[in-house]
């Protein structure tokens, strides 16, 4: 198996857990924490392995005080260098 100098990572924001995503469009109860999540998008970041970032299913009609936005924002940040964890 060859070895990808770069990857292309999608992030649904659907995979968060309900608490952290709580109106994206299928919410999952028991998903990646917050921490998880970032510490992904950070771990590929710092790696240098990832060529872009896709993050989708945010339903702002369903955001509720634009939590998951702001997460989404967060995890993005995450990918150009901001350290959260």
């Amino acid at each position: 198996m060859g070895k990808a100098d770069h990857i292309h990572v999608i992030v649904d924001i659907d995979c968060v857990d309900s608490s952290v995503a709580m109106r994206a469009g299928t919410p999952v109860s028991g998903g990646l924490a917050c921490r998880e999540a970032h510490l992904l998008v950070e771990t590929f970041t710092e790696r240098g392995c990832m060529a872009s970032l896709e993050v989708v299913e945010i339903n702002p009609i369903l955001d509720h005080k634009n939590r998951s936005t702001a997460f989404a924002v967060e995890l993005i940040a995450s990918s150009l260098g901001l350290q959260i964890i």
